[in-house]
């Protein structure tokens, strides 16, 4: 079997990357699959994490007027698919371009949409006006008709694949890559949250919540990892909280750090399936996040391994927070319920999953 994967870059510490490097070496390693990967703008060096050494690279360079850069964007998968030749497609890229690829290519290899994010995922704050409306408007419905263009639309939850007005869809969730046998006592005065600094991702939205934490329990800390979240530096003193978070370049050993916290923290304004929350809650940490589209809520049961915060309510996230600070007995009550949940995730049976539907496409 050989795969073309479409991905817009995985030189980043990002849970697509993360969980490419794991779904790639699978296929290589156990099911001696042939894999290529075409990135974008040099989007494939250095690389964060671990790739297969027979996991074969491409990339092209998109760049210039939006004309010059979906005509370069065509040109550059059609010459790539005529000479690797693949038997499946995966598109793994949320950007609009992506959208175009059923048009752009021929109907002979099935093409799967491969959904790492909310379908109205936004890089910076909406204008309400009425012309930006329309706009998020048409948006949204290119990308439907986009999608049901798809071979498959795999979303990675039932939630995920509700936002899409599609009828080729299914779930395949991703897995979880921490198997910790070490128990974590859950007794460090330590908040940790993985997240870059961007829009979407909210690290703004958490910072006011844990001003008003920390005016309660001036003892407890915030690590942040994550790329550019160095900028938060001026926020945080403005805030009067340099003692009380602590902002780091991200880590490929992130696993000891989760084993060194108590309580795991998401603010996003919207989400695919969240690698970090899989990630802790793997490292038996209690999560709290905000019930923002789409994946918080496909992982939290709230109340039994974490809290499921109403999307944008700082009240309810500030007393759930300070709830599991202050009692330790239920920390560890879901720290140990979030590792059981995690468990469903195992590489294995997401990896069966994959493989049948590769081979279902490749049989049609």
């Amino acid at each position: 079997m050989r795969l073309f994967y479409i991905v817009p870059k995985l030189n980043n510490e990002g849970g697509v990357a993360r969980v490419l490097s794991l779904k790639l070496n699978y296929l290589v390693k156990n099911l001696g699959y042939e894999v290529h990967v075409l990135t974008q703008n040099q989007g494939n060096y250095p690389l964060f994490y671990s790739f297969h050494e027979k996991i074969v690279f491409h990339d092209m360079i998109l760049e210039g007027t939006v004309f010059n850069f979906f005509n370069s964007f065509r040109k550059s998968l059609k010459s790539k698919i005529e000479s690797i030749q693949p038997d499946v497609i995966i598109v793994c890229d949320n950007g609009l371009k992506a959208y175009t690829i059923p048009f752009v290519l021929s109907d002979k290899i099935p093409v799967v949409f491969e959904c790492h994010g909310s379908k109205y995922i936004e890089e910076k704050q909406l204008k309400l006006d009425f012309i930006s409306k329309i706009k998020s408007s048409l948006k949204y419905r290119f990308k439907d008709f986009g999608a049901s263009k798809f071979s498959k639309l795999v979303a990675l939850s039932d939630e995920s694949l509700k936002e899409w007005n599609v009828e080729n869809g299914l779930v395949i969730s991703n897995p979880s890559w921490i198997q910790n046998i070490i128990v974590n006592d859950l007794k460090s005065k330590k908040v940790i949250a993985v997240a870059r600094n961007s829009y979407e991702k909210g690290l703004d939205r958490l910072l006011v919540i844990w001003q008003k934490v920390v005016a309660k329990h001036p003892d407890w800390i915030l690590d942040i990892y994550g790329e550019s979240v160095t900028y938060l530096k001026e926020v945080i003193l403005e805030l009067g909280m340099e003692s009380n978070v602590n902002l780091n370049e991200p880590i490929k050993n992130i696993s000891e750090k989760y084993l060194t916290s108590s309580v795991y923290v998401m603010t996003s304004r919207s989400e695919g399936f969240p690698m970090v929350l899989l990630e802790a809650m793997a490292s038996g940490l209690p999560c709290v996040a905000y019930d923002c589209p789409t994946g918080p809520r496909a992982i939290i049961d709230d109340g039994e391994n974490g809290f499921l915060i109403e999307d944008g309510n700082v009240d309810l996230f500030v007393q759930k927070l300070e709830l599991l600070i202050e009692d330790e007995n239920l920390r560890m009550k879901m720290g140990i319920n979030a590792q059981e949940s995690g468990k469903k995730y195992d590489l294995e049976s997401i990896m069966q999953q994959w493989k049948l539907l590769f081979e279902s496409l490749v049989c049609k």
